[in-house]
């Protein structure tokens, strides 16, 4: 007799995560973050199903990062034209908008897909300690 694999249809009402950025490591951040955008925590956790949460992240600006790391790294954006692409360096970007290292960050690490663009959009990054999605109650993170 073959056990049959019960898969979770549909999706459920996702729930509103806060999580502190203050003095974390990019990589470790991020990898938990797409854990909780991906639903990987619950356990009906179910691949191809978009079953993870929303979650809200503040002061991305305060960010653990060596100074090798901040001169070494860049981002690159191409504007699909000839001779379009251009370069940010990583203190640049923290400098200018720290909270798209995050998403960058997070979104090497959701798929490439349909899906991971409607899970990224799951995603709010703050650079200071205020956001506006206090009356959604996000819980915090450990």
């Amino acid at each position: 007799m073959v056990e049959k694999t019960y898969v979770l249809k549909g999706t459920q009402e996702p729930e509103w995560l806060l999580v502190d950025a203050k003095g974390q490591g990019v990589g470790r951040l991020a990898t938990q973050i797409a854990s909780y955008l991906l639903g990987k925590h619950k356990p009906t956790y179910t691949p191809g199903v978009d079953m993870g949460d929303v979650v809200v992240v503040i002061n991305a600006a305060e960010l653990a990062i060596t100074n090798e790391r901040l001169d070494t790294k860049n981002y690159y954006h191409h504007s699909g034209f000839p001779g379009g692409l251009k370069t940010t360096g990583m203190r640049e970007q923290m400098r200018v908008h720290p909270e798209r290292v995050i998403i960058s960050a997070v979104w090497g690490m959701i798929p490439h897909n349909r899906m991971g663009r409607s899970i990224i959009k799951r995603l709010k990054v703050y650079a200071g300690s205020e956001h506006p999605h206090a009356s959604q109650n996000p819980k915090p993170v450990a």
